[in-house]
């Protein structure tokens, strides 16, 4: 998914995709990414892909648009900007919007199910008071089913919930009774959701890269609105039922993938850049050098020839670029990771620069790079200042007319 080209050969012969792709887990020993940030550049992917491959229809199972005035969460702001990636060519998208999926091992109903099993007395924080619109993992899939290749569906966002509104907390006590689990289950006020974060992925035995986005998409009231719900004719199933089923059957078993051998050391690491000005990222990534050599004072000296753009420290290579001519545009440009003193790996690694959604962000990512330092000196000094070189360079490119056109 990380890779443009793969995606694309992913998706040869496919006449309808649906996404279901979540980066909130790290792929890599070290991520400098934010999932948002990920998430945005992975759903970018796959709307390239599949406009080059001509697929008729994108699904996109996303999550329902808040409706408080509450500020939206990173999690549900995301699945919002995925939505507008995927739809933002030419291949026609459904986007489905839902709430707590109930089923079978589905990430939510875990949770639920683990605080259940493991705390006899719940204290919950106030966000579990918000209202929530269940919905069983089958309904969803009847759904996905009648919305393929369904034209009415194209380019139309559809919200749905199950049968029953009701609390996180009292969908907490609901499945505890159909446990039968003695539980003592109440709301306090003085709860952080920094501590909700760290109980929840305690008890559960749960990721907190996993937890700690769901847990701030909860404090939101996720009811549906009744847009476009008369594309089907769906007949969900009752609250309770949903849950004793997803009780009593096991989560399917999960399809096996060849394992790909890579390097213990692997690190990617994607910075997204504010662009007000509207620059190409064919400029952005053509100014970067230019500004590497001013904010250096000629210290670190790139070069570019015209195909390889080498950074340099005196005379010692740094690091080695090779511009991959066949694979860049206006919107992006390419470079692989061939050589340089600081990369361990010179036949995989890549470096690019893209214009996303309507070129209000410019993404900088580094994928599958492996530093030749020491990991802990790595960590602790090439990794940090890349950070700081992406967060000075932001500033410059929020400046006005920097770059000449």
């Amino acid at each position: 998914m990380y890779s443009i080209t793969s995606t694309e050969k992913a998706l040869e012969g496919c006449d309808v995709a649906i996404y279901l792709v979540h980066s909130m887990q790290p792929s890599s020993r070290l991520n400098q990414s934010k999932f948002e940030d990920t998430d945005l550049l992975l759903a970018d992917n796959f709307s390239r892909a599949a406009e080059k491959n001509k697929l008729k229809q994108i699904i996109y199972v996303g999550g329902i648009l808040p409706k408080d005035k509450i500020k939206i969460s990173k999690h549900l702001l995301s699945r919002y900007e995925v939505e507008k990636t995927l739809s933002s060519r030419s291949t026609p998208l459904t986007s489905i919007g839902a709430g707590i999926i109930i089923g079978p091992g589905g990430s939510s109903f875990k949770i639920i199910t683990n605080l259940v099993k493991n705390l006899p007395i719940m204290m919950c924080p106030l966000w579990t008071k918000s209202i929530n619109q269940p919905l069983d993992v089958f309904d969803l899939l009847n759904i996905l089913r009648i919305c393929l290749s369904d034209q009415k569906t194209y380019n139309k966002r559809i919200e749905i919930g199950g049968s029953e509104i009701i609390t996180y907390m009292n969908l907490l006590k609901r499945t505890a009774l159909l446990m039968k689990k003695r539980r003592i289950i109440f709301s306090i006020p003085l709860f952080s959701l920094g501590l909700s974060k760290l109980w929840v992925s305690l008890f559960t035995n749960t990721s907190l890269n996993l937890v700690s986005p769901l847990v701030e998409s909860l404090k939101h009231k996720m009811i549906p609105n009744k847009e476009n719900r008369n594309l089907f004719n769906v007949n969900f199933r009752k609250l309770d039922d949903s849950i004793m089923k997803s009780l009593k059957l096991k989560a399917p078993k999960l399809p096996g993938f060849n394992k790909i051998k890579f390097e213990e050391n692997t690190v990617r690491s994607v910075q997204r850049i504010y662009n007000p000005n509207k620059y190409s990222a064919e400029k952005v990534a053509d100014y970067f050098p230019v500004w590497i050599s001013k904010k250096f004072v000629n210290i670190i000296n790139p070069k570019f020839d015209g195909n390889n753009l080498i950074f340099y420290l005196g005379k010692i290579n740094l690091l080695k670029l090779e511009l991959i001519r066949n694979r860049s545009s206006r919107d992006r440009k390419l470079f692989y990771i061939t050589g340089g003193v600081l990369t361990k790996r010179k036949n995989l690694g890549w470096l690019e620069f893209r214009s996303i959604l309507n070129n209000n962000y410019i993404m900088i990512a580094i994928h599958e790079f492996i530093p030749k330092l020491p990991w802990m000196i790595y960590k602790n000094s090439q990794a940090k200042i890349h950070l700081y070189v992406m967060k000075k360079f932001e500033k410059e490119i929020m400046k006005k007319n920097i770059i000449k056109s």
